[in-house]
Order: C-alpha cells, then sequence, then structure tokens
C-alpha cells in the first residue's frame, strides 16, 4: 500500500510541457505521470486528481469550489497526460478554468473548473448525521484506494439490495492542499457499483464480461476546507439506472458531520444481453 500511496502523491505533481503561455497567452500547459497500475487505460480518477491540481497550480490563491468533467474517450496507460490550462475569467474573488487532458490520439477528457478565494460567512447546513466511526474490524480493501477504509456494505455481492453504499477512509499524514485532489480520486470509484446493487445477479466484478461501463461525465463540489488524514465519510447513492446509463450523486463529511463535498456521475452501463 506505500508503494500505491506514493505513486498516487507522484501522479499528482505536474510538471510544465512545453511553452507554458506566461506572456500574452492564458493557456499553461503541463504534464502528469500515470498510476503504475496493471490496466490498458487510464482510471478515471487519475485525470480528475490532476484536474484538481492542475487548477491549484495556475490559480494557486484561489480554491477549486466546483469541477464538471468530461470524459471523451480512453486514456491510455502507455504514456503521459498533457493538460492545457485556459483561464477563461481571473478575478479578485473568483477564476474560471477550461482544462484540456490530451494524449496523441486526441482529446480524454475535459474539465470546466471554477474557483473562489475562500472568504468568511455564516455556516448552516441540514444533512442526516455521518454517524459513529465503524470499528476497526469494518476494514475494507479498495484496490484502486491507497488508504485505510472502512465499510459494511460488499459491492461484490450479487444479491439485489438498495442502491446506497457507504465507507469511511483516512489517508496516511498528507499535505491539506491535497485533499480535494484526493477526495475526486476517491469519488470515481464506486459510484456504477452502487447503481448495480438493485440488479439480481450482477456485482461490479461483472465489467468486461455481464455488462460493459465507463463514466461519461463527473461533478465535483467542494464546500468548505478539511483534510484528507483525518476520518471522512463517502455516502453516496444511485437514484437512476436507464437507458444504458447510471446517475450516481453523494457527499462527503468529516467526522464530526461537517458536509466538506459533494459529487455526482453519469456512466454508460450496457447490459450484455
Amino acid at each position: 500500500m506505500a508503494d500505491s500511496w506514493s505513486d498516487l502523491l507522484n501522479s499528482l505533481e505536474l510538471r510544465p510541457s512545453g511553452a507554458d503561455g506566461q506572456d500574452a497567452s492564458p493557456t499553461t500547459r503541463l504534464e502528469g505521470r500515470n498510476l503504475d497500475l496493471e490496466y490498458h487505460r487510464l482510471f478515471g480518477g487519475q485525470l480528475l486528481g490532476q484536474f484538481v491540481e492542475a487548477a491549484r497550480s495556475v490559480c494557486p490563491e484561489k480554491s477549486v469550489k466546483s469541477m464538471h468533467s468530461v470524459f471523451s474517450k480512453e486514456g491510455r496507460a502507455d504514456g503521459p497526460v498533457h493538460y492545457e490550462v485556459t483561464r477563461q475569467h481571473e478575478g479578485r474573488s473568483f477564476a474560471s478554468l477550461l482544462i484540456t487532458a490530451r494524449q496523441p490520439h486526441g482529446v480524454i477528457a475535459s474539465a470546466a473548473v471554477s474557483m473562489h478565494l475562500p472568504e468568511g460567512g455564516p455556516e448552516l447546513q441540514d444533512i442526516t448525521d455521518s454517524g459513529p466511526l465503524l470499528p476497526d474490524d469494518s476494514r475494507v480493501d479498495f484496490s484502486l484506494i491507497p488508504w485505510e477504509v472502512r465499510s459494511v456494505g460488499d459491492l461484490n455481492r450479487t444479491a439485489a439490495s438498495a442502491p446506497h453504499f457507504e465507507f469511511w477512509m483516512r489517508t496516511p499524514p498528507v499535505d491539506a492542499q491535497l485533499a480535494p485532489a484526493l477526495t475526486a480520486y476517491a469519488t470515481d470509484l464506486n459510484v456504477i457499483g452502487t447503481a448495480l446493487l438493485p440488479l439480481e445477479g450482477y456485482s461490479q466484478t461483472g465489467n468486461g464480461t455481464a455488462f460493459n461501463s465507463a463514466v461519461t461525465t463527473h461533478t465535483v463540489w467542494f464546500h468548505q476546507p478539511f483534510r484528507t488524514d483525518e476520518w471522512l465519510l463517502v455516502r453516496q447513492h444511485s437514484p437512476l439506472l436507464a437507458g444504458s446509463r447510471s446517475f450516481g450523486r453523494g457527499d462527503v463529511l468529516t467526522e464530526d458531520n461537517r458536509l466538506v463535498a459533494s459529487f455526482a456521475q453519469e456512466a454508460l452501463v450496457r447490459i450484455k444481453a
């Protein structure tokens, strides 16, 4: 797990690529290395995390408040991803960016990012309590999440159940500035599996055999500062599976019940006859 954790952190360290548009051009070019995974294609969470870090590198004094990502085509693991970050607007309080992720075979994804300079103000929320932290014996292994996870649900079961799933997670000690990127990465993993829960005889393990799936769009909102090396509850629900597409949404809460992020995802899910 330690090597996977270091690999993920290294993938979030984007480096300049070619002319970076420091003069009149509003575009900055960056390059991101891929996770060392046993896949021929890229994990979408990697792209989400790198989108967040690309935005933060261009507007370091502001925070990402929302990011809407569109996955255009399959990314390939045999070469780096090149990011073009275009400043559409940058003012004193807000900034809006368009980020394009490219590989030699074309655009693989893009993201519209809105950023905001942190401000004070009233704090109100109305959300179901996160409940108590699950005990240590509730640990589960998510192969793509290289940190501690606890859950009583099982997305690998083929018995039908309601399309709800939640898990607690906590990373090793890490800079709080990486919390949005790491959380965006984690939100991409289990939404399709949650959508499949009501289908008797199916589970997320059937991708490529019982069904084919691919994320098409993913949106994340960050509401207030938080850390990933403190316990977070990721709670998600899929209200719809129709037209060979799934839709899911979720929230991220701290152990003291602060709502710190929310997300939504649409994906292609083609059930094989």
